[in-house]
C-alpha cells in the first residue's frame, strides 16, 4: 500500500489522501484549500494524480475542507463513487451545491464590480456541477465492514465533531490503516464524543489543535458575557459560524441562555438557508448528538430564519440589540461579509469568532487584532469588538487527541496531518514523548510505502 499526502499538509485544509494498492486507487477526503492564497491557488492548479485513475473517494466528513473538491475532481474526469455515512451525504447535498452557488454569486460580484484581476472571474465549479457529481455519492454505514475490490476492506466509526463525522480503517493483506477523520470532543455541547480508536499498523491523526489545550471555562458563561455587554452597548453580535456544526451549537447555546434568563430576549438570526436546513437534520440524526426531540425543536421555533437575499440585505439596517449568525466560520466567503462591511466599522458591536480560525483567513486577521480587512475588494475597518470563544471548538485539544490515541498497540508509524506547522510539530512530539512511537509531520505530496 502507498499513500500519497495531496493535502492537510502544513494547514487544516485541503485534506486528501491518496491509498494506492493492487491496481486500485482511492481518495480519502477530497477538501478544498482554504485562507492563503498560495493554498487556494491549489486548487485551481493540475491536480498531482490523475482524477480519472482514482477508483473511489471516502469522505470522513461534510466539511468542505473534506468534501469541497468533490465537484471539481468530477469536473477534472473522475468517473468513480464517493462513500460517505448517511448524514455526511445528506450534509454534502446542502454544502456542495451551496458553494457552486456562493462560487457563481462571488465571480459574477467580482465581475461587475471590477475587483478581481482575472477577466473574467470565474467560479471554481457551479453549482449545477455540484449537484451533478451529488449522483455519484453512496451511502455507507458505521461499524460495517466492507470489501469494495480484492485485497481491500474499509469501515467507519463515528468520530463526533459534526453529524456524520466518521473515523475510517482501511485494511489489506497484512495491515491497516486507521484514519482519525477530525475528533470531536468529549465535552461538546452538542455532539456525543468520537468511539475509541481502532486498533491499526499505521494510523493518520489530524492535529488542528495539536499544541494545545482548549480553554477550562464555562462556554456559557463567556457567551452571556459577550452578548449581555453588546446588548447594554445597543450594539449586534455577529457570529461567523460553519452552517453545520457551529452554528447549531450557537442556536442551542443561546437558547440555553435565554431560557434562563441570562441574556435579554433579543431577536436571533440565522442568515444561512443551509443551516436552517442542516438544523433540521438533526431531527433525523439522534443518534449522533446529545439533543432531544425537542431541544432540536427549539433551536429553530425560537430563530428567525433569513431565507432571500433581500431579508440578508436588510439585516444589515439593524438598529437595535440583535444576534446574527452566518456563515462562513473563517470570514472567508458567504452572506457574512456583507454583515462585516455593515458592522465591523462600529464600536458599539462585537464580531464573534467561535473556534478554530486558520492562517490567512479573515477571522484569522479580526482576531490577531488588525484593524481593518479586505472584503470585496475594499478595506473595511474593523472599530467592533472582536471576542473569540475557543470553548466553542468542535475539535479535540492536544490532551484529547493523545487520549484517543492511547488505545492504540504501537503503531509501526503515526502520520500527523491537518494542522499548522507549530501544531502538527507539538502533537508529534508529544506522540513520540508519551508513547514512544515512530512519528511523522508528511509535506504535501510525499509518498510513503506502507
Amino acid at each position: 500500500m502507498r499513500i500519497d499526502f495531496l493535502g492537510g499538509t502544513g494547514t487544516v485544509t485541503g485534506s486528501k489522501y491518496l491509498l494506492t494498492h493492487e491496481g486500485r486507487r482511492l481518495l480519502v477526503d477530497c477538501g478544498l484549500f482554504q485562507g492563503l492564497k498560495q493554498l487556494r491557488l491549489r486548487n485551481w492548479a493540475v491536480p498531482p494524480v490523475d482524477p480519472a485513475s482514482i477508483d473511489a473517494v471516502l469522505l470522513t466528513h461534510a466539511h468542505m475542507d473534506h468534501s469541497g473538491f468533490v465537484p471539481r475532481l468530477v469536473q477534472l474526469g473522475f468517473k468513480g463513487r464517493v462513500y460517505a455515512s448517511a448524514a455526511t451525504r445528506e450534509l454534502c447535498e446542502l454544502l456542495l451545491p451551496d458553494s457552486g452557488r456562493l462560487q457563481e454569486e462571488e465571480a459574477d460580484f467580482a465581475n461587475r464590480h471590477g475587483h478581481s484581476k482575472h477577466k473574467p472571474a470565474l467560479p471554481l465549479y457551479t453549482e449545477q456541477e455540484a449537484r451533478a457529481a451529488l449522483k455519484r455519492f453512496e451511502v455507507l454505514p458505521f461499524d460495517q465492514e466492507c470489501a469494495p475490490w480484492p485485497g481491500w476492506s474499509w469501515r467507519l466509526s463515528r468520530a463526533g465533531h459534526i453529524l456524520g463525522a466518521a473515523s475510517v480503517r482501511i485494511g489489506w493483506p497484512g495491515a491497516s490503516l486507521l484514519f482519525s477523520g477530525d475528533l470531536g470532543r468529549g465535552d461538546d455541547l452538542l455532539m456525543r464524543p468520537p468511539e475509541a480508536a481502532e486498533p491499526a499498523d499505521y494510523v493518520v491523526v489530524e492535529s488542528t489543535y495539536g499544541n494545545r489545550r482548549h480553554p477550562v471555562g464555562d462556554t456559557l458563561a463567556e457567551l452571556a458575557s459577550v452578548i449581555n455587554r453588546t446588548a447594554a452597548r445597543g450594539g449586534i453580535v455577529v457570529v461567523p459560524a460553519f452552517a453545520v456544526g457551529r452554528a447549531q451549537t450557537l442556536l442551542h447555546a443561546i437558547q440555553l441562555l435565554k431560557q434562563a434568563r441570562r441574556i435579554p430576549d433579543m431577536p436571533v438570526y440565522l442568515n444561512s438557508p443551509m443551516a436552517a436546513d442542516a438544523t433540521r437534520l438533526f431531527q433525523r440524526h439522534t443518534d449522533e448528538h446529545r439533543l432531544s426531540a425537542e431541544q432540536c425543536a427549539a433551536m429553530q421555533s425560537h430563530t428567525i430564519i433569513v431565507n432571500t437575499a433581500e431579508e440578508s440585505e436588510r439585516l444589515n439596517t439593524l438598529n437595535f440589540p440583535s444576534i446574527i449568525v452566518s456563515a462562513s466560520g473563517m470570514a472567508t466567503g458567504g452572506r457574512v461579509l456583507h454583515h462585516l462591511k455593515a458592522y465591523a466599522p462600529d464600536a458599539r458591536n462585537t464580531i464573534l469568532f467561535a473556534g478554530f480560525q486558520a492562517a490567512g483567513t479573515r477571522g484569522a486577521a479580526m482576531v490577531a487584532g488588525a484593524d481593518s480587512v479586505k472584503i470585496h475588494g475594499t478595506y473595511v475597518p474593523v472599530r467592533a469588538e472582536v471576542a473569540h470563544l475557543e470553548t466553542l471548538s468542535a475539535h479535540a485539544d492536544r490532551e484529547q487527541l493523545l487520549a484517543w490515541l492511547s488505545t492504540q498497540h504501537a503503531p509501526r508509524r503515526v502520520f500527523v496531518t491537518h494542522g499548522e506547522p507549530v501544531a502538527a510539530d507539538a502533537l508529534r512530539l508529544a506522540i513520540e514523548e508519551r508513547h514512544g512511537w515512530a512519528c511523522t509531520v508528511p509535506d504535501y505530496c510525499e509518498s510513503r510505502e506502507l
